[in-house]
């Protein structure tokens, strides 16, 4: 997956596999998640929004089942 960094004060960066509709997303932290059965338009409203934290607080964070991913391994 190819990861985008984003303008964010509690995002760092987004990937997205839109075979697998599989989201990961690193936070500012250092920590990375990656949350299963997202939908294309919701990766791609999270790239569009003003507020990257908040969209993904509103829209994602709650909603999809997730696992944690060691940042050593390659996104």
């Amino acid at each position: 997956m190819k990861r985008i960094a984003v303008e964010s004060t509690s995002l760092a960066a987004v990937a997205y596999q839109a075979e697998r509709e599989l989201l990961q997303i690193e936070f500012r932290d250092g920590s990375i998640y990656q949350y299963f059965s997202v939908p294309a338009e919701l990766h791609d409203g999270l790239l569009q929004a003003t507020s990257k934290g908040g969209y993904f607080n509103r829209a994602i964070r709650g909603k999809f089942a997730y696992a944690p991913r060691s940042a050593s391994k390659d996104a």
